[in-house]
């Protein structure tokens, strides 16, 4: 196995900018008495004569430079003469007090891209900066407007709309999977026409579409319809008896549909010999088997508990959360590889299968909800959940030492995968997936709060920075797998040069990127899906760090969606090809479009007061709970809803 990246305290910047200020006298006197010279001078008389000589020399010098230097009134009264009279001896003074000044403790030197990732961002925009960013963010919730239209107009009730086609396609169980996914996304941006029609078509259709349908997957199921109905009861005032969206039903209505949604889904905890559930749910009648080769992905099974903790809270039925939470009890027991685990584990026996492991497809979310469930749940007393912290914190110990490698020749920093567990080959190979985890490594180590005021609190540990470090690092990473490609968009899975692994001839197509030769995009891998995770973390990153090159870096990619994805009738497509142009297009819009890629791209643009990231937790489909002390605040209107 090649050697991971050593990500440690020295890698990490830290502000040395604060240092206790010495008096010019006190350097002088500590030198002569502190110091060998001390020893040196007094051991004979002329020591002794030469260092008081050098004291009352320099007494009487500060002495005549503080009594001679003139006020302005004084120049002005005695005139020009006088003046350089006293310039004289002022010069004098000062050029002898800049001779003997200490020199000041400057920061370390930076490259460019340094300078501006490990700094601080304080103060507010410039008026002209804040007037651009509500530009670029009209232009996210126009591109909204038009996805919309194109669903409302060709596949309004289906759960996604093929664009090209002009239809819509159900595969995701037909409960109309767009539509509720959307709906907390036009809530904050304070689209009242869309929110009254997906509103009044959920009241209408969804309980009936839920108590005929058969299939469905318990994890999708659960992210896009249970977590947009939750999000939807709070966004519209359920935590506070107030619509803060002023239009569609009322909070209760989207309660009682996700209570009888969340109901069915539980057969497939208590159908499950383990406290792992089986995949599959039969909603008709209530009943639950597991998939076709009778196992259970590790992060569908460990990506229920946010939204099933919520239910339980806002319902006061204990039962979804108890069996949601009873599946990371067990994780708890399990071995581990220096806290990483492989990505299928079976219902029947309760242990892991395999022992692949990768933070891609079936991973990813396992250790995404560790840090975000903890962060749920954390003020609760005598609720003992600091394990899931613990867990994280090892699991991305093991990352750091295991996963992560550099590019050759640029040194991009990419998590890898390891396709036979510790034992295997390492394999630089990263799908668009991963990219959640620099916003995720950012939420862990500042729980939601800035970095400057983490900093300033002293609540950092050295493993925060080092996950910082690690988490704008990576960000850069997926950025760039969007500008090698000719598109400006990322291919869904990327491979990275490095001493052991390097194929010619498969670049993305910008001969101009610095990373042409560092990013490997195979012919298989090169679709789009519309896929949220790089915004999501340029997103948590930016209200994080501050740092406006993220909002930079959001803009460029939001410009080649709306350039080679956008659909004249309606609606966005995916793409086959990013590499190529003009690109070939896939004919499908994903709704994690409308409720994950447009979303945080508009609160990316936006205020940061606006669902702040200390008083809600996004599950993985971006869906934003409360978390439990912030349901109730003062002025939470300005907090759940865009001014736009």
């Amino acid at each position: 196995m090649s050697k991971s990246l050593p990500y440690s305290v020295k890698d990490v910047h830290y502000d040395n900018a604060k240092f206790r200020h010495r008096s010019f006298f006190k350097v002088i006197t500590q030198t002569l008495f502190t110091s060998d010279m001390k020893r040196e001078c007094v051991s004979c008389s002329t020591g002794k004569f030469l260092g008081l000589f050098m004291i009352f020399g320099l007494a009487c010098l500060m002495l005549t430079h503080a009594s001679k230097t003139p006020s302005v009134t004084d120049g002005l009264s005695k005139g020009l003469g006088t003046n350089e009279e006293q310039k004289v001896v002022t010069d004098v003074g000062l050029r002898f007090k800049k001779l003997l000044r200490r020199a000041p403790r400057l920061p370390p030197r930076l490259s460019g891209n340094e300078k501006v990732s490990s700094g601080i961002f304080t103060g507010k925009p410039n008026e002209h900066d804040e007037e651009k960013w509500k530009a670029r963010q009209r232009n996210v919730k126009e591109a909204f407007t038009h996805a919309w239209s194109g669903y409302k107009k060709f596949a309004m009730g289906y759960d996604e709309l093929l664009p090209l086609s002009m239809q819509g396609f159900d595969g995701l169980g037909g409960l109309g999977a767009t539509v509720v996914d959307s709906l907390d996304t036009a809530m904050i941006m304070g689209l009242e026409e869309v929110v009254s029609e997906a509103g009044s078509w959920i009241e209408s259709n969804l309980l009936e579409r839920i108590s005929q349908k058969g299939d469905v997957n318990l994890f999708e199921t659960t992210i896009r319809v249970l977590g947009g109905l939750l999000s939807a009861y709070h966004l519209s005032g359920g935590d506070q008896d107030m619509n803060l969206a002023n239009t569609g039903p009322k909070p209760t209505i989207y309660l009682e549909i996700a209570k009888n949604l969340a109901d069915r889904l539980l057969s497939a905890f208590t159908s499950s010999p383990t406290p792992i559930p089986y995949s599959d749910v039969l909603l008709k009648n209530s009943s639950a088997h597991p998939a076709s080769n009778l196992l259970s992905s590790t992060s569908e099974v460990s990506t229920l508990q946010l939204e099933f903790n919520y239910l339980s809270a806002i319902s006061g039925d204990p039962k979804y959360k108890t069996e949601a939470m009873k599946v990371f009890a067990h994780f708890k027991t399990l071995p581990k590889v220096e806290g990483l685990v492989p990505i299928y584990i079976s219902p029947h026996s309760g242990e892991f299968i395999g022992q692949e492991i990768r933070l891609g497809s079936r991973g990813d979310s396992y250790y995404e909800y560790l840090i975000k469930v903890w962060l749920q749940l954390r003020s609760i007393q005598d609720g003992n959940f600091t394990y899931l912290y613990d867990m994280y914190e090892e699991a991305m110990r093991g990352v750091r030492h295991l996963l992560v490698q550099k590019t050759i020749p640029n040194e991009l920093v990419f998590v890898g995968e390891l396709p036979g567990g510790s034992k295997g080959s390492f394999s630089p190979k990263m799908d668009h997936l991963v990219c959640f985890l620099p916003g995720t490594l950012a939420l862990g180590a500042t729980k939601g709060i800035t970095k400057e005021k983490a900093m300033k609190d002293n609540l950092l540990t050295i493993e925060d920075f080092e996950n910082l470090k690690l988490a704008e690092d990576l960000a850069k990473t997926c950025f760039e797998m969007y500008s090698v490609t000719s598109t400006g968009l990322a291919p869904e899975i990327a491979y990275f040069h490095t001493k052991d692994f390097y194929e010619d001839g498969l670049g993305g197509g910008n001969q101009s990127s610095e990373y042409v030769n560092d990013i490997i995009i195979k012919f298989n891998d090169r679709h789009n899906l519309l896929r949220p995770e790089t915004v999501e973390s340029l997103f948590v990153l930016y209200r994080i760090t501050q740092d406006p090159k993220y909002r930079e870096w959001g803009w460029q990619i939001f410009q080649s969606f709306e350039k080679y994805t956008k659909v004249d009738s309606g609606g966005y497509t995916s793409l086959n090809d990013v590499t190529t142009l003009p690109p070939q297009r896939r004919d499908k819009m994903e709704t994690f479009f409308l409720g994950e890629t447009l979303k945080y791209l508009y609160l990316l643009f936006g205020d940061s007061s606006v669902i702040p990231l200390d008083k809600f937790v996004f599950n993985t489909e971006a869906h934003p709970f409360p978390i439990k002390d912030a349901i109730y605040l003062e002025g939470g209107s300005n907090m759940m809803k865009g001014t736009m």
